[in-house]
């Protein structure tokens, strides 16, 4: 298995994981709700939370999916692979710090640090096997 396969397979890995990390880390999340939305009360932070969820999940989800249709691009020498997944890094690159730099209406953060980190790891795998694409010599 080549090194950009490698790097390619780690993302979905680190991708797939930080869809999980939000409901492994409900309580913070509801922690960092309650405490920039002081006057919320446990209904609404529990929405919030649950809300918070399913669109990480969801964003999750659909990085691994390019995650996959990256990987058999690439897997297939498939002209288009390197475009794919250059475009797939600055799309997780973009969601990423979203997640972690936007302020909502409190102030603060709209993640906890912890979460905003959490999304940004995989993207540490898409700029390495997007730098091996670029250097490789283009298939046929």
């Amino acid at each position: 298995m080549t090194a950009t396969l490698r790097a390619l397979r780690a993302g979905l890995v680190l991708t797939v994981l930080a869809a999980v990390v939000p409901f492994a880390a409900a309580g913070l999340l509801a922690d960092h709700l309650r405490a920039g939305y002081p006057g919320y009360t446990p209904a609404q932070i529990g929405s919030a939370v649950a809300t918070y969820q399913v669109v990480l999940s969801v964003v999750g989800g659909l990085g691994a999916l390019l995650w996959l249709a990256t990987i058999l691009a690439v897997r297939a020498g498939r002209r288009w692979a390197r475009a794919t997944a250059t475009v797939g890094l600055v799309l997780g690159v973009s969601v990423a710090l979203t997640g972690l730099l936007i302020r909502d209406t409190s102030g603060d953060t709209g993640l906890p640090p912890a979460l905003g980190w959490a999304g940004l790891v995989p993207c540490l795998a898409g700029v390495l096997a997007v730098a091996w694409l670029w250097t490789r010599p283009r298939p046929a």
